[in-house]
């Protein structure tokens, strides 16, 4: 080869990597830069309370900041995190960008366990506990809580023992596909005892306060396999589960 061709090999060389090294530096300044926002809303328990539009808003703050065309540089991910998560229905979320600019925000939902309705509330409460609002967009299925309780008018129900005994009876009932299927609301009095009240038969089910649970809905369900069949479905009004090794039906 001789010494021109080799002079014009090491000049497109150089152009080759300056190329290179331009296309590069593009490419790393487009990342710098939001091009998109890439929402992923969890429904695994078939909840809607929040959508990705519902998101979106949270993120821009109700359109007040831009994030589309804003600089990875000017834009706090971690204050907008924040900003998702303390919506009621957020239980977690992740934001980040990937390598080609993409805002990227994974979003958790809480599972409603129990809705409270009374005369004087009317919300969910969370499988963790916590108070969630009505929503306007949608509606889960779930055991009602209902009476003329102080807790449950106040959302305190979880500040006390008693309290806690009862979300630990939802969540046995809630996890258990017989009985959640089976009950549809329960009744707490003033003075803390349950009546619960099932979805297709008329019984209501006396079941004083809320301990030994298990025993309790073991008793229950020989009432409605063993009992009923043989009695007839609709002859008894009241079922009382209170006394220690013993169903009482009316």
């Amino acid at each position: 080869m001789n010494k021109r061709a080799i002079h014009i090999a090491k000049i497109s060389g150089v152009l080759l990597l300056l190329l290179v090294a331009i296309g590069f530096v593009e490419k790393k300044n487009d990342s710098r830069t939001c091009t998109n926002v890439i929402i992923q809303v969890e429904d695994q328990y078939n909840n809607f309370f929040i959508d990705e539009n519902d998101v979106m808003n949270m993120i821009t703050n109700n359109g007040v900041q831009q994030v589309i065309g804003a600089s990875f540089d000017d834009l706090n991910l971690r204050e907008i995190e924040q900003r998702v998560i303390a919506e009621s229905f957020v239980k977690d979320a992740q934001l980040y960008r990937d390598l080609t600019g993409n805002l990227i925000a994974k979003v958790h939902q809480r599972r409603p366990l129990a809705r409270v309705i009374t005369n004087k509330a009317n919300y969910y409460i969370g499988t963790e506990g916590a108070n969630l609002p009505i929503s306007d967009k949608y509606t889960s299925r779930v055991v009602l809580l209902s009476g003329n309780n102080k807790a449950l008018n106040e959302g305190t129900l979880l500040e006390s023992e008693e309290g806690k005994a009862v979300f630990e009876l939802i969540h046995y009932i809630n996890d258990d596909p017989f009985w959640k299927a089976q009950i549809a609301q329960v009744n707490i009095d003033t003075k803390g005892d349950l009546t619960l009240m099932p979805q297709v038969t008329k019984q209501l089910v006396e079941f004083g306060k809320a301990e030994d649970i298990e025993k309790k809905f073991t008793k229950l369900k020989i009432f409605y396999k063993e009992i009923l069949p043989r009695k007839g479905w609709n002859l008894y009004s009241r079922v009382n589960l209170k006394y220690k090794d013993q169903i009482i039906a009316e």
